[in-house]
């Protein structure tokens, strides 16, 4: 008897976060677009002095152009964030938050080739 009343909080907390995962689900496949957008204004504000940042311009300023990074091997979301967060001597320590941070990332993967 003491297994049925264990069993119906459990089960109704299961359902919860199966529901809860498909709206998060569904609320991230309308994000990308946002975040290319937020993540090119930014790139516009912080690193356009330095890189090239449009889609199509394959020029290297004093850094690599964005779309020359984003089709590196080695470019991928977690390395883009690690050096996003990291100390560079030959490039200005920007302060960036998480949430900026991942924008520029986004924006910087949304100009791979495939």
């Amino acid at each position: 008897m003491s297994q049925g009343w264990f069993r119906l909080p459990a089960t109704g907390f299961l359902i919860v976060a199966m529901l809860l995962t498909v709206r998060l689900h569904r609320a991230d496949a309308a994000a990308p677009q946002d975040g290319i957008s937020t993540g090119h204004k930014l790139a516009a504000q912080w690193c356009a002095e330095c890189h090239a940042i449009e889609p199509d311009d394959a020029r290297d300023g004093k850094g690599p152009g964005f779309s020359r990074i984003a089709n590196l091997p080695s470019t991928t979301a977690l390395s883009l964030n690690v050096f996003l967060r990291s100390n560079h001597t030959n490039m200005p320590n920007f302060i960036i938050a998480p949430g900026d941070a991942a924008e520029i990332v986004q924006y910087i993967l949304s100009l791979k080739r495939n």
